[in-house]
């Protein structure tokens, strides 16, 4: 990725700018030393402009569920390969992204975790999501079942210490786990006195077995619906008691794969814009195409846009980015701009810690802007001030 000579002070006007207090129709947004410096509706402030010829103008995308783009997974060990990564999605609007890991020997994933901590550190990726090892294998997808293991507290502080750095936050911000397992609620009672967020996902509890989880501080589900014991009228599972728990963030894939669009309708609406995020759950292939591809040490094939694990029809990730699921949720789903704002930018900031940083088109701000078109397509994307160029 390149820019056009760095951040830059000008002042967005002339499309319609989605704030956390609505959308103003005539809206303006000034952008100055990479912050948003003010927002305002009408007239806008003296000095250069851009005009945005009626698009709208949203916060950029924060994607906590990611594995790759661009042909490169992020359990690459050269940098360059994971910066390409990262900015194969920041093209598609996403400013902010969690680097996630497949499931691993944990030695190994330690090591993966300490060649992405100086990633974090330079800013590159927002933070580091371990999904696995610690899963069912009954629900286990496209993760290696004959790596899975428990998460026993060594091993949850192997992986904790590979991300932590001196000064600041540790490299490590989630990790997803199958609470049936033994072990389970205890390493998410761990993982939360660690500061880290404990997921609950690929997993084939009951629903008897996640109410503890949830009550040792567990606040995210790992792609619900995807990777878990199905929702049942007389067992409802990780599905039910997680989407009917407030204080549990819901995971989509709003691909369109993954989740058909009543079933994204029906969760969003019940868990409302305090928590409903959308994730790509995206793999090296995204913003490539079709392929053959390494998950993980297992081979997924990439047809018509949709990977699978060969020789068999589990989902292996997607091929998703962030202004995709954006339009979906919006065209396909019945989600409002707003609603869809919400999940794919404001939410997930605040669940990372982030809301003070991006996350919302607010005065102080980083200026992460994505301006879309009438369908809802990227235009123009600004990162910390500077546009965005291939």
């Amino acid at each position: 990725m390149s820019t056009w000579g760095g951040p830059v002070d000008v002042t967005l006007t002339g499309g319609r700018v989605v704030t956390p207090d609505g959308v103003l129709d005539r809206g303006w947004v000034a952008v100055r030393d990479g912050l948003i410096a003010a927002v305002g509706d009408g007239a806008p402030p003296d000095g250069p402009t851009t005009d945005l010829g009626g698009g709208w103008l949203v916060p950029g995308f924060v994607d906590i569920h990611c594995h790759g783009g661009g042909g490169e997974a992020f359990t690459n060990a050269d940098p360059a390969r994971v910066t390409k990564a990262a900015n194969a999605h920041r093209r598609h609007g996403t400013t902010t992204i969690v680097a996630s890991l497949v499931s691993r020997p944990v030695p190994e994933l330690a090591d993966q975790v300490r060649a992405l901590t100086g990633l974090v550190q330079d800013g590159v990726v927002a933070g580091i999501h371990l999904e696995g090892p610690f899963l069912s294998a009954a629900r286990c997808g496209a993760h290696d079942p004959a790596i899975l293991c428990p998460p026993e507290r060594g091993a949850l502080d192997l992986l904790l210490a590979a991300g932590a750095v001196p000064t600041g936050r540790d490299a490590v911000r989630m990790i997803t786990i199958a609470p049936e397992l033994e072990h389970g609620v205890d390493a998410v009672r761990h993982l939360v006195d660690q500061g880290v967020l404990a997921a609950i996902g690929h997993t084939d509890a009951t629903e008897a077995q996640i109410r503890p989880a949830v009550e040792a501080g567990a606040t995210v589900a790992t792609h619900l619906f995807n990777g878990m014991r199905p929702l049942h009228h007389r067992e409802p599972g990780p599905i039910g008691a997680l989407l009917d728990d407030e204080r549990v963030t819901v995971e989509l894939i709003c691909d369109l794969v993954h989740l058909h669009p009543t079933a994204v309708r029906l969760a969003a609406r019940h868990a409302g814009r305090d928590r409903t995020v959308l994730v790509t759950d995206a793999i090296a292939a995204a913003g490539v195409g079709d392929g053959v591809y390494d998950v993980g040490g297992l081979e997924v094939r990439v047809v018509d846009g949709v990977p699978t694990l060969a020789g068999g029809a589990s989902l292996a990730g997607s091929t998703l980015t962030m202004d995709a699921a954006f339009r979906n949720a919006v065209t396909s789903c019945g989600l409002t701009v707003e609603e869809a704002v919400a999940a794919t930018s404001a939410r997930p900031a605040r669940l990372l810690g982030l809301s003070d940083v991006t996350g919302e088109l607010r005065a102080g701000l980083a200026a992460d802007l994505v301006v879309l078109d009438a369908e809802f397509r990227p235009r123009d994307v600004m990162s910390r001030g500077a546009w965005v160029k291939d």
